[in-house]
């Protein structure tokens, strides 16, 4: 059974379609490279799967749940391209961590709560960092934050949104090493958007080139033997990534 179904999915800004007719389904265990151009509909597209835009046609299910009726939220992790903080917003790392359990605990947050949290710092690198004030950090390290965050509740899906974008070369190859451990050893399910096609084939099992509408899904083994990527891309973009593959 898929742990993501979408089915002629179509989502529309004023009158204008983003995509439409969008169907694929992503087993348990799959770790995908969502990539595209910019404009093509990515991040619309992960937010129409979490119900976060409005879809105008289409289905989604989650876990085989209509996403109008999905509750199980904790068993999700969504890093998004993009978050607005107010300047003076009063809140530290572990407390900004700590949100990603609110759905296990509700109110109160408990000591083995926020050893979970110092699990998923120290995982990012980042525990030296639980008792600043979010205002204080880099763009990098404000990354590594909303990271954990999705990390902390032991996601069974985790849906990154070009989540390299602020790292540095150091610390982006530690979070793919992360990424590989939690989906080759924990079975955790990924979809991770990334510009990077060229070196989606080292960590990624399987790419989706998406520009509004799904032009390729499927292995990088797949895809290089596709003749007809060869001819939508020209045979030297397909060399280069199957070359990185």
């Amino acid at each position: 059974m898929p742990v993501i179904e979408v089915k002629n999915l179509a989502v529309k800004y004023e009158d204008v379609n983003i995509f439409l007719d969008v169907s694929f389904a992503i087993e348990a265990g799959d770790y995908v490279a969502l990539s595209g151009p910019n404009g093509s509909g990515k991040s619309t597209l992960l937010k129409a799967m979490l119900n976060l835009v409005k879809k105008d046609e289409g289905e989604v299910k989650l876990f085989n749940v209509p996403i109008e009726s999905f509750l199980d939220w904790n068993r999700i992790g969504y890093v998004p391209q993009k978050i607005n903080l107010s300047p003076f917003f009063p809140a530290t790392v572990k407390e900004i961590v700590a949100l990603g359990l609110v759905s296990k605990s509700f109110v109160r947050f408990k000591k083995e709560d926020y050893e979970k949290v110092d699990e998923a710092l120290e995982m990012l690198g980042i525990l030296e960092l639980r008792d600043k004030n979010i205002t204080e950090l880099s763009g990098g390290q404000l990354q590594r934050v909303l990271i954990s965050r999705a990390l902390v509740g032991d996601p069974e899906i985790l849906i990154l949104d070009e989540p390299t974008t602020a790292l540095d070369p150091e610390t982006r190859e530690r979070f793919f090493e992360v990424l590989r451990h939690l989906n080759s050893d924990k079975g955790v399910t990924i979809i991770l958007v990334t510009h990077d096609t060229g070196n989606a084939g080292r960590y990624a099992k399987k790419l989706m080139y998406f520009d509004r509408k799904i032009i390729f899904f499927g292995t990088f083994d797949d895809f290089c033997k596709s003749e007809k990527m060869s001819d939508y891309f020209g045979y030297g973009s397909q060399h280069i990534i199957c070359h990185r593959h």
